[in-house]
């Protein structure tokens, strides 16, 4: 986002500073001076907080120009903050990472969990300009049913129905995903068919509409809207990753390489899919920008592939790569998938034929073995190998290690490498980023606690006193960081953003 970091001259009006605006940017920049004359009265407005310097922002600043163009017209305004010049401004927000967006209304300001493309940023701030659920007539339902990529639409004889109030309240929880209309205008209802109640969902892909079907109550109407809101087969990135785990569908991907093969393929599994609809979902992935992605399904980089995952557990079911993709092989896999005849894939490390360091290694094949043993407390860290903070933990982990290495039988310090081994279904729980350490209690319960403090040999003394099931004494030196510590860890890879 470097091309904003130079702004127009702040223009001064009855002696109060006005927002920077860069130059032919409809984004406006703000200060610890004009964030709250600006953003107070607004009844809606986006921010980004942001720093030059991170990756993300910089995909994010062209997206964002293009949304706050489109959203002029309706007079919704995007803005952003630089938070290396206010640091300030971004604490009192409590800004931790980059970018962050909220959504502020008349100064009060909640998190946006919408899309990072201009599309996405769009529709998303359209649907928090609107009611929850919109009132919908003759004159308006043709142009509100084709306003978004999906909309929902119930057609009830009384707002006072109870058909009528299961759909407010499911408008209410999926606001920020869907865009809700309701109508109890008889004539409305008989452009559409409807005799006495009736939800319709519209979508600008597949049918173009789905009927629901059965008695409307909140919980089927959720499930109705997720199974439907998505296309038959489409292409997953970034942006509808969200959309598909929020459905709680099992995942079916379809690694192509290039048009003709994704082609062939949509083929081939275009009636796999249908015959599935409302069981399992199915996407196709980008095997060139997604290639780290097949490894983590335990696919080998050969393409295409295929894999299933459990969008809850996250447990992995990759196709045999040595058979061809086709729709007999496919669906008597989806078949078995269904029916729980299919194993998940583990991916793990070779057992260590040594393993008496002072840290532990942790592998998938002896997950339950050592991080469950009943008799010891066992403190993991689930590393990455590229992840600087993990790096940085390093030698501070192995001085943990070693001052508790006359306590082996009682507390094991261990470690885990999160990108070489698979977390066990089992275990209730998956790594969402590095580095995250956990407490596995001694005892028969599986009692797990999370490690959120400071990462220092100090703090995870105190960390093992408070929680071990196993009581050990160990004193350890209290160091204090350098300034210039301080500072070099806050500058550290500033590039690489990391999970």
């Amino acid at each position: 986002m470097r091309p904003f970091r130079s702004f127009v001259t702040a223009l001064a009006l009855l002696s109060a500073p006005l927002l920077a605006l860069a130059e032919d940017s409809d984004v406006l920049s703000l200060n610890k001076d004009t964030f709250k004359s600006v953003v107070d009265p607004e009844k809606l407005m986006l921010v980004e907080f942001f720093a030059p310097w991170c990756g993300h922002c910089k995909a994010l600043a062209p997206e964002y120009e293009k949304a706050a163009t489109t959203l002029k017209e309706q007079d919704i305004k995007l803005a952003k903050v630089d938070c290396t010049e206010e640091t300030d401004l971004c604490q009192e927000f409590e800004v931790t990472g980059y970018p962050t967006l909220k959504v502020f209304r008349e100064g009060s300001p909640n998190d946006y969990n919408g899309p990072r493309k201009a599309d996405g940023i769009v529709s998303y701030m359209k649907k928090q300009n609107l009611p929850a659920l919109s009132e919908v007539t003759l004159e308006s339902v043709e142009t509100f049913k084709d306003s978004d990529n999906v909309v929902v639409i119930g057609f009830f004889p009384s707002t006072e129905s109870e058909e009528y109030k299961a759909l407010k309240e499911v408008a209410e929880e999926l606001r920020d995903d869907f865009l809700f209309g309701a109508s109890v205008d008889t004539e409305v209802l008989s452009k559409f068919d409807i005799k006495e109640s009736g939800v319709v969902l519209f979508k600008k892909f597949d049918e173009g509409k789905d009927v629901f079907e059965g008695k409307i109550t909140a919980e089927e109407l959720k499930k109705f809207i997720r199974t439907n809101s998505v296309p038959l087969l489409d292409e997953i990135g970034p942006e509808n990753y969200g959309t598909y785990v929020e459905s709680g569908l099992p995942l079916t991907y379809i690694f192509f390489s290039g048009d003709a093969e994704r082609e062939a393929l949509h083929k081939q599994l275009a009636p796999v899919a249908k015959e599935n609809k409302g069981k399992v979902n199915f996407v196709f992935i980008d095997a060139e920008k997604y290639a780290g992605h097949a490894d983590t399904l335990n696919l080998k980089a050969e393409w295409p592939a295929l894999a299933i995952q459990d969008t809850e557990t996250y447990a992995k079911y990759p196709f045999d790569q040595s058979k061809e993709i086709t729709t007999a092989d496919v669906g008597a896999f989806v078949k078995s998938f269904l029916a729980g005849e299919v194993e998940p894939s583990i991916k793990s490390e070779p057992i260590p034929e040594k393993n008496d360091d002072a840290v532990k290694v942790v592998v998938a094949d002896q997950f339950e073995e050592i991080v469950f043993d009943q008799e010891k407390d066992v403190l993991v860290e689930f590393y990455a190998p590229w992840c600087g903070h993990c790096k940085k933990l390093a030698p501070i982990y192995e001085k943990l290690g070693a001052a508790y290495s006359e306590h082996k039988d009682k507390i094991v310090i261990a470690k885990m490498d999160a990108t070489a081994n698979d977390i066990p279904v089992s275990a209730g729980f998956q790594i969402q980023g590095f580095p995250t350490i956990k407490l596995f209690k001694a005892g028969k319960g599986k009692e797990i606690v999370d490690y959120d403090g400071d990462r220092t040999e100090e703090s995870f003394v105190e960390f093992l006193k408070e929680n071990a099931s196993n009581k050990v004494d160990v004193e350890v030196e209290v160091a204090k960081p350098t300034p210039k510590q301080e500072a070099a860890e806050e500058k550290e890879d500033p590039e690489h953003d990391e999970l």
